[in-house]
């Protein structure tokens, strides 16, 4: 029975790097002009480009965080069991999983991963610590890579 249950964590971890990879494929490089316009090119225009985009505050509801807290929580032996290495990867499917059902908030994620540490600090902040104990880590989003 454990070895199925493996597999099918296996599965799902394969599955959240492959969609994480394609998250971040599908991101756009910053370049405002659709294809097929032109740009004008003098060295003016070009310097006036901004790359920063304006952030946004997420607001994550207490249920969503309770959420993420037990999506966690059962998977605490398993990481103390795997190691940093394979819990880490865990860390990540999960929190790639729980941003699709928050609505696809992976983005915000990737931009300020400090949303977890946030998030699991007012929530559950004795599931944080031992997550941070079994990873190995100083805080959750030292081990957000997605």
């Amino acid at each position: 029975m454990p070895q199925s249950r493996w597999i099918s964590r296996s599965t799902l971890v394969v599955a959240g790097v492959f969609s994480a990879a394609a998250l971040v494929g599908c991101t756009t490089t910053g370049d405002p002009q659709p294809a097929g316009t032109s740009a004008p090119t003098t060295s003016a225009a070009q310097g006036s480009k901004t790359t920063a985009a304006p952030t946004t505050t997420l607001e994550i509801s207490d249920a969503s965080a309770t959420q993420l807290c037990e999506l966690i929580k059962p998977e605490l032996s398993s990481w103390r069991v795997q190691g940093p290495t394979i819990g880490k990867i865990g860390l990540n499917a999960l929190v790639h999983q729980w941003g699709i059902q928050q609505g696809g908030i992976n983005g915000h994620i990737l931009q300020d991963k400090s949303i977890i540490d946030t998030v699991t600090t007012k929530s559950c902040p004795d599931v944080r610590q031992q997550a941070i104990e079994a990873l190995g880590l100083p805080n959750l989003a030292a081990g957000i890579a997605f």
